[in-house]
Order: structure tokens, then sequence, then C-alpha cells
């Protein structure tokens, strides 16, 4: 054949000897067959024709689809689900054979892959890993609705795979594959009891809305999962904002009707292109089995859960015992068919035995009512050093929580299709084997833990404050410490404590509890003929009943819900009627939450995290961050903060003060800090001026302390208040747009307290209208009643009484009619000004000269003729006249002791003012006297007069200076800024 083959291509043969031409075909696979009819057509493959079935319908106001047959076609039953962009393929495969167990091994696995919204991933190997949150979540909210319709006995292996084949980001596609993998199911040939239809219900504004998109979503206070058949419930998930329970009641009413419109095109698809259910073995009780074991075990089963005083524990051992001594009956007999069923029809006994005492006694397995809360104990701040703790126990369940606060960059990033980036808030769900007294394995993520850990992060998350409010991530710890029912509900519980311990602002504490079923079902119709609503259900109460209810929320309304249960579905009459029920319950829980914090704890303990949000341009945060992010690390690294740089934004946390204050040196040592008015920071005065100081920030920037604003007291020297090199806090208090920077330190300070208005005339004020000097008690008297006279009482160097009162008026008047200039007029006192720079000796000594020539031209006549004339002025003097002699010659004695003191005065001023001059001629080898005017660290700072200062540096001998000390020194030479540095002079060496 290879001879012909090769002969047939060497040469060129006519038409009728080709291939073709004698019917053959291409060897294709190594097999040789014929080839089409036609012989001149070229070659090409065949056309294969996909049988595909398609049912379209509407809910809300967007249009679903149901495909199948196009592809996945060797999956038992497979379904591709639409609605707008976004596909969704569900596929469902059973095992072939039935290995021996007595649960139902159903596996559902959902997968967002990231070619559905056109990216590749962002990992090393760019490709997804293990599940993420998300998708465990979601095979959760599928498996929860389908598990209670499989057949009771049937124990086959089934998988259920949800794959996103493409979004467009407006519909979550959590409920597209719960839809999906019903329809699947229905064309498979798996025996279950469906469809299911499921829907999501939001509200805007009051208005409920069905089929809600993302950005819908996002300002809805409701996020309402419900799942149904045709007449009952099957799956409950709520997250709100405080929704009533008479909204809620009445969203789930409404959203009955709209899932019931996903089971007709299911039905229609199944009857088009569905498989015939087959025969599968069910694992069943025979009924001689249990009769057998019910009257070996009824009565001691019964016994045992009527006795309250068995805890847990014992209540389990108990129970174990009865089992074995059961099994010893049957291994007497040699039933091995009852032995493989018996842990089956023990479990089912027990069951029977609880459920009808519960129905028709209403006596629970621990002696409670029907709607009693069991014990609870709460504690916050159970560990000091934590942001916050909680430990809340109810029963035998024990819950202790933890809260850490952290940067906002510590957000948890969501690499999802739909939905935030990223979540600030995160609740982790902790289920150790020690809690049940178990030995076991601690793995990675478990289904069941992320599920417990997501309820109540819902249930917390609608009581947080915004983002905006309070910029830290968030984490609580929820570690269970024992387990006897609702370990999620008590974690609800002990996150709030721990939150509110960490100071972080609630609107109001979150409680949470599980409400349970038992129903009395006609085993002929499958209709419940009685039932009974328990509340705070136990960990047995829970496996024996029908229904685990969880619902969380304040004293306002729901905040989470969740909704198991076990059979094919309960009214929902029921499930309203257990809103009521859960929260009276709640309401009860919420009082002992209260009665230990009912209010967020301060911020300022030892262990109190802090943050801190500070404003950088661009190139400062580059210099922070430095090449490959090496100077950030460092900082994160030695002082334990954290640091996060988000568009110009710098951001630390610190888990306490004392980490935040070496976060923020070693920050402000790179890049200094920007400053904002009203700032407070700290700085070192860099330089001293006669009009204030300059203060030098981490960074190099500078600003100006003027000296108006150091003190609420006035300041004459800067130099008195401040030093070169000291630190100080200062706040900005203005900026201009040059970068100038005004400072001020008495900001800081606290203003003096004011005196009250009973203390005014203890403490008299200087006015300037008035000048008065009292010696004279008499005149006093009369004097004490005026209120012009303010001044204390000051004693005259004159032994004579002397009185003299004048007003402005009263002065001018008399600078009229005295011959003296207005140049040579005495002077008042004027405060020194810090801002004007003081006269100089020439002008004081002239100033003094003119005031002792205006005395001496005053005569004494004219001085007593004046002020009596000036004592009958004023209205309240007029006992007192010139014609008085004592007062007349009080006053000449008054104007000739002026006179002489004011040449005293002078004289002094002379030899002080010759002392200065000479000091202002200072050179090297001068020798004068000097005060110790401060005593530095180094030296002294001596007043040489002249308001000189010179500088002296210690010579070993610091100790024996204070500061007033009279020193003999010399000027030995001058410093860079011209400040004189001067020597001790040796008095006794010089003699």
């Amino acid at each position: 054949m290879s001879s012909i083959v090769n002969r047939a291509s060497s040469a060129s043969l006519p038409n009728f000897l080709a291939w073709r031409a004698l019917g053959f075909r291409t060897i294709c696979s190594g097999r040789l067959g014929f080839a089409p009819s036609v012989p001149d057509s070229p070659a090409s493959a065949g056309t294969k024709i996909l049988e595909s079935f398609k049912e379209e319908f509407e809910v809300g106001s967007r249009v679903v689809s149901f495909e199948t047959g196009k592809i996945a076609r060797f999956a038992n039953g497979s379904v591709v689900l639409g609605m707008d962009e976004t596909k969704v393929l569900s596929t469902v495969t059973c095992a072939k054979t039935d290995s021996p167990r007595d649960f139902l091994p159903l596996t559902v696995d959902y997968q967002e892959k990231q070619y559905a919204q056109g990216l590749i991933p962002n990992t090393y190997m760019r490709r997804e890993g293990a599940p993420k949150e998300r998708e465990l979540l979601c095979g959760r909210l599928i498996d929860r609705p389908i598990r209670p319709l499989f057949p009771t006995g049937f124990y086959h292996e089934v998988q259920i795979m949800a794959s996103v084949l493409s979004s467009d980001g407006k519909q979550d596609p959590d409920i597209l594959a719960a839809n999906a993998s019903s329809a699947a199911l229905m064309l498979s040939d798996v025996p279950w009891g469906g469809p299911i239809g499921v829907i999501r219900i939001g509200r805007i504004c009051g208005q409920f809305v069905v089929n809600p998109t993302m950005d819908e979503l996002s300002s809805s206070d409701l996020n309402l999962i419900y799942a149904c058949t045709r007449d009952k419930t099957m799956m409950i998930d709520v997250q709100s904002r405080e929704i009533s329970e008479k909204d809620l009641a009445a969203a789930l009413r409404l959203a009955h009707p709209e899932a019931v419109k996903y089971l007709d095109p299911q039905i229609r698809l199944a009857e088009k292109a569905g498989k015939q259910k087959k025969e599968y073995k069910l694992s069943m009780l025979s009924d001689k089995t249990l009769e057998k074991v019910a009257d070996l075990a009824a009565t001691r089963i019964e016994s045992v859960f009527t006795d309250p005083s068995y805890g847990k524990f014992e209540r389990g051992e108990a129970l174990d015992n009865i089992g074995k001594d059961v099994r010893k009956v049957f291994e007497e007999e040699g039933d091995q068919e009852s032995l493989s069923i018996l842990p089956k029809a023990v479990d089912t006994v027990r069951k029977k035995v609880v459920r009808s005492r519960m129905i028709s006694d209403g006596f629970r397995v621990d002696g409670r009512h029907l709607d009693e809360v069991r014990p609870i104990y709460c504690e916050s701040h159970y560990l000091p050093a934590l942001h916050g703790s909680a430990l809340f126990s109810r029963g035998d369940t024990q819950v202790l929580c933890t809260v850490t606060l952290g940067a906002p960059a510590e957000a948890q990033s969501l690499d999802s299709l739909v939905g935030p980036p990223k979540k600030r808030f995160m609740l982790h769900y902790s289920f150790p084997p020690y809690c049940t007294n178990e030995v076991g394995k601690r793995g990675g993520l478990n289904r069941r833990e992320v599920g417990h850990g997501t309820l109540a992060e819902k249930a917390l998350l609608a009581v947080l404050p915004p983002e905006e409010a309070f910029p830290y991530t968030i984490r609580i710890n929820s570690e269970v410490m024992s387990s006897d029912g609702s370990t999620s509900m008590a974690s609800v519980c002990g996150g709030s404590m721990a939150l509110m311990d960490a100071g972080i602002p609630l609107r109001a504490h979150v409680a949470g509890v599980s409400v349970g079923l038992i129903t009395d079902v006609d085993p002929s119709s499958g209709e419940i003929k009685d039932y009974r609503i328990v509340t705070d259900i136990l960990g047995l109460e829970d496996h024996l009943g029908d229904m685990d209810f969880k619902i969380a929320g304040t004293r306002d309304g729901v905040t989470a819900i969740q909704l198991d249960i076990k059979p094919a579905g309960i009214p929902l009459d029921i499930v309203c009627e257990s809103l009521e029920n859960a929260r009276e319950a709640r309401l009860q829980i919420l009082d002992h939450m209260e009665r230990n914090i009912n209010s967020p704890r301060g911020q300022d303990g030892a262990y109190s995290p802090r943050l801190a949000t500070l404003k950088y341009s661009n190139d400062s945060l580059r210099t922070l961050i430095g090449p490959m992010g090496v100077l950030k690390r460092k900082i994160e690294v030695e002082t334990g903060a954290r640091l996060s740089i988000d568009n110009g934004t710098l951001t630390i946390v610190a888990k306490n003060q004392d980490v935040m204050e070496k976060a923020q040196e070693q920050v402000d040592f790179i890049i200094g800090r920007e400053l904002v008015v009203g700032g407070v920071y700290k700085g070192t005065v860099s330089s001293i001026k006669e009009y204030g100081a300059f203060v030098e920030f981490p960074g190099g920037q500078q600003g100006l302390l003027h000296m108006s604003e150091l003190s609420h007291e006035p300041v004459s020297k800067v130099s008195d208040v401040l030093d070169i090199g000291q630190c100080i806090t200062t706040m900005c208090i203005e900026t201009d747009v040059r970068g100038n920077i005004k400072l001020s330190r008495k900001a800081l300070l606290p203003k003096p307290k004011r005196k009250p208005a009973s203390d005014a005339g203890k403490d008299p004020v200087m006015k300037e209208s008035s000048t008065v000097y009292i010696e004279n008690s008499s005149v006093g008297e009369i004097v004490a009643s005026m209120p012009s006279i303010v001044t204390p009482l000051q004693k005259s160097r004159l032994s004579v009484p002397a009185v003299v009162i004048r007003t402005a008026v009263e002065c001018n008047e008399a600078e009229k009619s005295s011959p003296v200039n207005d140049n040579d007029k005495p002077r008042r006192a004027a405060t020194s000004k810090p801002d004007r720079k003081p006269k100089s000796t020439a002008s004081k000594l002239i100033a003094t000269q003119k005031e002792e020539e205006a005395l001496e031209s005053i005569a004494p006549e004219e001085t007593s003729a004046e002020c009596g004339e000036i004592l009958k002025q004023d209205g309240k003097l007029k006992s007192v006249s010139p014609k008085n002699n004592s007062t007349a010659s009080n006053l000449v004695s008054f104007s000739k002791a002026k006179k002489s003191t004011m040449k005293e005065n002078l004289s002094e001023n002379k030899a002080e003012e010759s002392a200065s001059v000479s000091t202002r001629k200072l050179k090297i080898g001068t020798e004068m006297t000097a005060t110790v005017d401060h005593v530095r660290a180094l030296g002294l700072v001596l007043d040489l007069g002249g308001e000189i200062r010179g500088m002296y540096i210690f010579q070993g001998d610091k100790d024996k200076f204070k500061k007033g000390d009279t020193l003999r020194v010399k000027c030995t030479s001058f410093n860079t800024k011209g400040v004189p540095v001067m020597a001790l002079v040796d008095e006794e060496g010089e003699e």
C-alpha cells in the first residue's frame, strides 16, 4: 500500500486513477474509508449540528434564559443561565457506585475565573489558585437549598460545579449559579425533589427592588436572598441595616412569587432535554429494626433526656452506653444487616423520643421552656493589652472575641468579579477541636468557619461608623472556647462588645440568637400537623430539629439572617412567626450586654491604638519611601507602626502613643512635616532677634515666633523666655503664599484667670488720668471716696504730708497757665513696649535736664495756688481750698521734696549713663563690673550694662555662680556674632 501511495505522489496520474477517482479518501487516524460520492468537490470537514434547547422568561425587569445541549454535553446535566451579558455554566455528575455510608456526600464547587471579565490573574503563576472566600460562600449558598430535596437514603456521591463564563459586572453571578444548578439537576438522571427558584430582593428609598444590579445594591439597605419550592421556603440569607421584622416579613412575601417564576421554565426544559430518572439504591432503615431498637432503648433514652442534671458530655456518655448495650444484643443474635445500620437506627429512635416530648410536654432536653434563653455571662476588656476584647458565654457556649485595628492599607483585597475591591472590616471565626473535646487537625479555609464568620461579619457591619469618620481597618478574631449550639450568634454578641471595648463608635449593640423548629408531620401526606418554635437551641436540638434560624440585630431591627432547614421545605408563615420569638430573646441578651458596656471605651489607655493622617507633597513621600521602599520598611521595623501612603496622604497607625511618637519623629527627621494652620508642632529655637525668635522644625522648615506670641504676660526681652537650642512646642497660626510661617506659644498656654468684680477695689489699677500721693490720713479719707483715686499708698521721702490730685482736664488747664514750655513739662512714666527700641542715652540726659529746669521755674506760691485751684475744680473736694494753710504748706513742701528727689535721680542717671557709654566703647583688655544674668550649661550670660551682654565659659567652676552675682571681668575676645567673651579678673593678683 505504501508503494502505491509513493507512486501516486511521485507521478502525475490521470484523474481516473487518483485516490478519489477510485472511491477512497485520504488516510486519517490510520483508517481507510470511502470518500463522498461527488469526486470533484474539495476535501472539507463535515458540519456537526449541536441540538440545543432554550427557555426564556422575565423576572423583575430582566430577561433570563436557560440553555442546554451546546456545551458540556458529557455531564449528567448541564445548563447555561444568562442574564444580560452575565452567563453561568452549572454541571451535575453522580458516582456510578454506592460506597457504604450514612450521609449524602454532596459537593458544590463555585469558581470565578478572571477571563470572565477579560483579565489575566495578577498572581505569580498567572492562573487561579485555591478557592477564595467568596467562592466558598457561593458554594454554600447553592448547597443549602438543594441538599434537603434529595431523597432519604440516597447516599451516592454528587458533585455540582458552577463556573462563571462571562460577567458584565452588573449582576451578581451567585443567584444565577443557584438557579442554573437547580436546572442541571432537573435535566440529570439523579433523583431530586426540585426544582427551586432563587431570587434577590433589595430596598431603595423604602421601595423593594427585584434582582437589583450591583450599583443599586450598593445604595440598598436590604440584601435578601430567598430560595423556595412552589409552596415552601428552602433558604433565607439576609444582610440589612436594621430593618424591622414587619418590613422583613413583607420582603419575604414579595420574594416568594418572584422566585416561583424560575420553576416552570426548568420543568419545560426538563421535558424537552431531560434524562429519565435512574433507579438508585436507597439505604433505608427497615421497620423491623427500628421497632426492635425502640423496644430496647426508647425508655432509657427518655430517662436521660428528662433528667436536666445531665450536662452535654454526661448526656452524650449515657447515650453512648445505651447504644453499646443495643449493639451487644444484635451481636448476640448475629443480625449483621441490622448492625450495619444500627447507629442510624439508634439516632432515629433518639430523635423521635426528644421531638415527641417537646411537642407534647413543651419541655426541652435541659429542662428549659421553649422560649427561655440560657444563662448569660459577659465580660469586656478581658485582655487589657489588646485593642479590644470581650468574653461572652451563653450556657455552655463560650466565645472569646478580640479586636485589632490597623492602617487603611491593611484592608483585605477582594479579587472577585463583582463588588468592592477591598474590605476594611473582617471577622474571622475559628472552631478549634478542643471546643468539643475532640482530637483534630487544623487545616486551611474551612467552609463552615468561613460561613459562620461571614454571617457574624454581616450582622456587625450595619452598625460600624463610616470610613470617613473612622478610617481604621478592623479585624475581629472569634475563638470558640466551648461549643454547645449557636457559636456564630455568640460571636456576634462577643464581637459587638469587643468593638465597644476598642473605642469604636458603634451606633448600637448587636446580639444574635438561634431559633429552632420541631414539627409533627403526617407520614402519608407530608403535611405538618403540629409544631413548636424553640428559642436559643442547644447543639443536640440543632441536630434533632428541623430548622436552624439564626437572627441577629439591634433593638431597632434585624441586621443579618441565615436560615437552614432539614426537611423539604417549611411554610413561610412559620418563618415569619419565628421572627417575633427571636426579637424577644434578642432584647434579653442586649440587656445583659449593655449592663456590662453600653458606650465606646475612651482611647486614652496605654494600649489604645493611634492613627495620624498627614498631608505631604508627592516629592516628600517619594523621599520617605526611599529606593525600593527601604526607608518606609525601616521605620515600620524599628517602631512597629504601619505606614500607608495614598494620593498625597500618609497614614500612620500605631498600637499605642509611644509607638506613634517614635514613628512621627522618624518621619519628621526624613521629610519634616508640612505645617498647617492650627497644628501643634515641636521645634528648636535656631536664633533669637529683638522682635522674636525663629523656630526650626525637622526637615528644615522655619517659622517666626514673635515676642507678642510668647506669653499672655508682657515680655521685655525674648532671651528672658527662650534660649538658642531650646526645644519648644508651638502652634501654627498663619501662613502666607510665600511660605512664611507665623507661630504662637501663648496659644498653648492657659489663659490667666480674671479677678472677680468683688475684688476690684482690693487691687487698684493705675489710670493715666490721675496721679495721687497720700500721706495725710484726713485727706486720705476724703480721697478714698473718689473714683479717680486708684493708686496704692506710697511713702514720700518727705516727712511733711502732701497731697496732689490731677485729672487730664486739670493738667491741660495747668499747662496753659504755666510759663513752662511744652517740651519742658514733666513726662508721665510710660510702659516700655517691646517692639520699640530704647531711647539713646543722650536723649535721656536731655529729658532729665529739662525736668529739672521745669521744677526750678515753678515757684512755691504758684504751685500752691495752682493746686488750690485744682482742688476747687474737683466737685468731690469742695472742702479743700488754698486758704487752708496746712494744705498749702504741704503742697509747698511736696514741690521742694520732688525737686530734691529729681536732682538725686539725675546724678544717679548720669553715673549709670557714663558707665554705659564707656561700655559701648568696649575693647579687648577692658575691665569692668558685670552682673550674672543667666546660668547656662556651659557658661554664664553677663550683663555688662547699657543692654550689652557678654559671655563667660566655665573653667570647672560652675557650681559657685548664681544669678545676680557681681563679678569683676575683663574682655578677652569677641565671637563671630560680636558678643564679647569675658574672663574673671584675679583681684588679689593685681594688687
